[in-house]
């Protein structure tokens, strides 16, 4: 992305004053960059997600190019989650023009499919999470184009961010899934001792 970076030890250094004067039991550590070499880090309250998330399909596919990066205004992805809130619903279920699930609108996506677990691919427009590259290291997790004709044959799934970890999704659809709360307890442990803790 051609962006110019400061070094490490700045960043630490700042980000360590940061958190001496913004404290909070559980926080949230933003650390934002632009092209012209200024950046930015925020520390605020966090409330972890407990709640399983209601999910649709979004009802227009996405033109998705490469590989994503996250970048800002973000207001594209924000609009499909506030159209999905507005319908009822927590997330969105975004699929491509090739007809393959991508992500949600805010979130990677890890679903159960007869009995196995899988993840979209990079190459289908799936922004490269942090706790989706944790998830494929330490999990028997199958990377793999997921045609959106296969959502009903989804059993199980969670939403995966860096704030979510691993949220459960009730439904997608208004069709019941079952929750696999033992799995989510064990990716929120390998969350605290590999990324988070």
């Amino acid at each position: 992305m051609n962006l110019r970076l400061p070094g490490e030890e700045l960043i630490r250094d700042c980000v360590a004053q940061l958190l001496g004067t913004e404290v909070h039991e559980t926080g949230m550590l933003r650390i934002s960059f632009d092209d012209s070499g200024n950046w930015a880090a925020v520390h605020f309250d966090y409330q972890a997600i407990k709640e399983p998330a209601k999910i649709w399909t979004h009802p227009q596919t996405i033109p998705i190019t490469g590989i994503q990066s996250k970048t800002f205004p973000y207001n594209h992805r924000i609009e499909i989650l506030q159209q999905a809130r507005v319908a009822g619903f927590d997330e969105a279920v975004v699929v491509n023009k090739e007809g393959n699930i991508t992500e949600g609108a805010v979130s990677n996506l890890l679903v159960k499919i007869s009995s196995q677990w899988f993840t979209p691919p990079l190459s289908d427009g799936v922004l490269p999470g942090v706790m989706r590259a944790l998830i494929i290291e330490n999990y028997d997790v199958i990377v793999r184009s997921i045609a959106a004709t296969e959502i009903d044959a989804i059993e199980s799934g969670f939403l995966l961010s860096s704030l979510r970890i691993a949220q459960p999704i009730s439904s997608i659809n208004n069709r019941e899934l079952w929750q696999s709360q033992e799995f989510r307890t064990e990716i929120e442990a390998m969350a605290l001792r590999t990324s988070v803790g």
